[in-house]
């Protein structure tokens, strides 16, 4: 059936990558609530490893070689961010198995044109998207919900405001926004909440709270509470002024991506415009665009591509406007 000796590889390769994900997945789904308990009392950090090295054996010895390196920190990090609940061995296991399905893909895909060896070419060309893939599909998350965070918080700084003049606590307060607020600012507030009630300090809590959302609004907020904790004051009217503040900044930051949104969609016109032209021409005519994949001329595209990518950084760097 199969008398290409690269094409059974190819095809055992991707067997056996869907078996080892759908492995994964079964047991992650036996594991999972056990983890979800344990993760809604406590960071991360504080649960016990063989608890949440993962069901995975593979997982776990990821989890043992990279710990205390600076990427796999990072990784974690970018994981609580985007409220993804794997640990970083999971992470790295998942994003190997989709490199390895994307370089199957593009094998059996190149394999169908006119060179043999372009099979290879397209096959490294998709690994190395599934393997970007998923790291800046945790970034693009990350981003998301810490723009809904930062759109929510001056609402919340002002119901946080009311609450203590009413006579409620800080914790109280914290628990009301916990209970009252929508995600992602209850799911963050509960978990501070509930560090507090295992024994973290409040302004441990605040600052673990302040690493899962690198916010300066947030981080206005949470000087605002040490201060009065050190020398008291009316948190209240602090609170006040801040949530004023924070919301002014909102507004402005929505009015200027309105006046750069135009500026913005045209970055991502021109970037994407050679590609398409690059589709379209090899739908119509393949032999005429696979010439640029024969040396010398392959550096063509390689220079157009790198230039494209430089040209789409100046142009997101032009229309971001710190305020």
């Amino acid at each position: 059936m199969f008398e290409d000796p690269l094409l059974l590889i190819a095809v055992s390769l991707a067997g056996a990558a869907v078996m080892l994900l759908l492995a994964g997945l079964h047991a992650r789904s036996r594991g999972h609530s056990l983890d979800h308990r344990l993760e809604q009392f406590a960071r991360s950090e504080s649960v016990p490893e063989e608890l949440t090295a993962g069901p995975h054996l593979l997982a776990r010895q990821l989890d043992r070689a990279v710990r205390g390196r600076p990427f796999a920190e990072a990784i974690r990090m970018s994981l609580a961010r985007a409220d993804i609940r794997l640990t970083v061995g999971e992470f790295l296991f998942l994003r190997g198995l989709v490199s390895l399905v994307a370089f199957v893909i593009g094998f059996l895909l190149g394999r169908g044109m006119t060179q043999p060896l372009l099979g290879l070419f397209t096959g490294l060309v998709f690994a190395v998207s599934g393997w970007l893939a998923p790291h800046y599909y945790v970034l693009w998350r990350g981003r998301r919900r810490l723009q809904q965070f930062v759109n929510q918080l001056g609402d919340t700084i002002g119901l946080m405001a009311n609450s203590l003049r009413a006579g409620y606590s800080l914790l109280q307060t914290m628990d009301l926004v916990a209970r009252e607020s929508a995600p992602p600012m209850s799911e963050e507030f509960r978990r501070v909440v509930r560090e507090v009630g295992l024994g973290v300090p409040l302004q441990d809590a605040l600052d673990h709270l302040l690493e899962r959302i690198p916010s300066e609004d947030l981080d206005l907020l949470v000087t605002a509470i040490a201060i009065n904790h050190e020398v008291g004051g009316n948190l209240a009217q602090i609170l006040e002024v801040i949530g004023e503040t924070i919301r002014e900044r909102v507004r402005i930051k929505g009015e200027i991506r309105v006046l750069t949104a135009q500026q913005s969609l045209s970055g991502y016109i021109i970037s994407l415009l050679p590609v398409g032209l690059a589709v379209l021409i090899f739908l119509l005519n393949p032999s005429y665009l696979l010439s640029l994949l024969s040396w010398p001329w392959i550096c063509m595209p390689i220079g157009a591509v790198i230039c494209m990518v430089l040209g789409f950084i100046v142009m997101r760097r032009i229309v971001a406007i710190e305020v």
